[in-house]
């Protein structure tokens, strides 16, 4: 690595979310391509105005546990038939809306959406990113640099580290909760070795995969909403992880909301693979 490191650290846990806001997948590896992990993010279900839904008013999402396989993606949730999604097979084109965005996706077809449907207890849809589209992170936080994601909330990967969790747990612990697992917060990558929330001062991230550098850069810290506070093992919804962070974690950045782990855009290694345990050296922004 050509400059040494304000910091080094290594690549502790890995996670994927075939399905925006259903269960993730922890991984040891993940191909990083240009809008992300492979497979992240690439479905969402949408409600009948094909608007994307989410934890935040169906917290039993967080019940529908996806699994990855050579040519299809296994959804599977209590009470329910396993569902397959054939990576490669799509529906009809519709348009969909995620946040401000409408863009391009298409529709998996009825047997998905009744399947939704039926164990979230609305009408629903599920569909499919067009790779075709091409969706851009902000430009008021990545600058010059164009970085396509598809479903995700607005940027390829979110990054946080196995300290800043720690540091949560121990202000939990002190005001009389139980631990709480990184789930919650649905990174991306998860760093071991620096200290809490030094992601969040992080200029570059610089990993050393196995086919040639990898180089990250955090471009905007994450504001939380409710999803923390959804249990993901049982989808019961509380308020301890949200009021804890209210004490410690208001952002001048965001105009004092309360962030947790930090966005991130790929500047070069698409199609590099990466691993747990790869070493991590960064730099701090001053």
């Amino acid at each position: 690595m050509s400059t040494a490191p304000d910091l080094t650290a290594a690549i502790a846990r890995l996670f994927v979310y075939p399905v925006k806001s259903c269960a993730g997948i922890e991984v040891r590896e993940a191909l990083l391509t240009e809008t992300g992990f492979d497979l992240d993010r690439a479905w969402m279900v949408v409600d009948e105005h094909g608007t994307f839904v989410s934890q935040r008013e169906l917290p039993r999402m967080a019940l529908v546990r996806p699994q990855i396989r050579l040519s299809d993606v296994v959804l599977r949730a209590p009470g329910m038939l396993a569902l397959h999604l054939q990576i490669d097979t799509v529906e009809e084109p519709v348009k969909v809306r995620v946040w401000d965005d409408e863009v391009q996706a298409y529709d998996m077809g009825a047997v998905a959406a009744q399947w939704f449907s039926d164990f979230l207890g609305r009408k629903l849809r599920l569909v499919r990113f067009d790779p075709e589209q091409r969706r851009l992170a902000s430009r008021e936080w990545t600058g010059d640099a164009e970085a396509p994601n598809q479903f995700q909330d607005g940027y390829p990967l979110l990054v946080t580290s196995t300290a800043s969790l720690d540091l949560l747990n121990a202000k939990l612990a002190a005001a009389g909760h139980g631990d709480v697992g990184i789930e919650r917060f649905r990174p991306n990558i998860v760093l071991s070795g620096l200290e809490a929330h030094d992601e969040d001062r992080l200029e570059a991230i610089r990993i050393a995969a196995d086919d040639g550098e990898v180089q990250l850069r955090p471009v905007k810290p994450c504001s939380r909403c409710t999803i923390p506070d959804v249990d993901p093992a049982t989808a019961q919804t509380g308020h301890a992880v949200g009021d804890t962070l209210q004490g410690y974690r208001r952002d001048p950045v965001l105009d004092g909301a309360v962030t947790f782990a930090m966005n991130a855009i790929i500047v070069t290694g698409v199609d590099r693979t990466l691993r747990v345990g790869q070493p991590v050296a960064a730099t701090i922004r001053f």
